[in-house]
């Protein structure tokens, strides 16, 4: 009997939606099974259906900021590879904050080069 491999879950959560389906098309692209949703709240909705194996987030989002979305889909999703990027200085703020409650993230800075990205998703 052929045995299939799993392509990787990645849900990717961006309120810009060009940024969002982009990246979820390279990924598709690169052997990953992706999905773009553009808010935090939408990323721990469709977290829990999707049961993704890896998030990548946009920290700064307009409903629920990417950091706050990570931490409640890591409480679903223990296991989860958690990748954050952000153009924006507040980062810095949410994510000291984040580290005092226990949370530690790998951030990468906006703009993300494609390249960049899949080598910290395949680390």
């Amino acid at each position: 009997m052929p045995t299939t491999t799993q392509r990787p879950k990645v849900l990717v959560a961006d309120d810009e939606r060009v940024i969002a389906d982009t990246l979820a098309m390279i990924l598709n692209q690169s052997g990953f099974d992706a999905r773009a949703v553009y808010s935090g709240e939408k990323a721990l909705e469709l977290a829990e259906s999707f049961q993704p194996d890896m998030l990548i987030s946009d920290v700064i989002m307009a409903d629920l900021n990417g950091i706050d979305a990570a931490i409640r889909i890591r409480t679903l999703l223990p296991g989860i590879k958690i990748l954050l990027f952000s153009g924006q200085a507040a980062t810095a703020d949410l994510l000291e904050k984040a580290r005092k409650d226990g949370y530690e993230f790998d951030i990468l800075a906006k703009p993300v080069h494609p390249q960049d990205l899949l080598a910290r998703l395949r680390k």
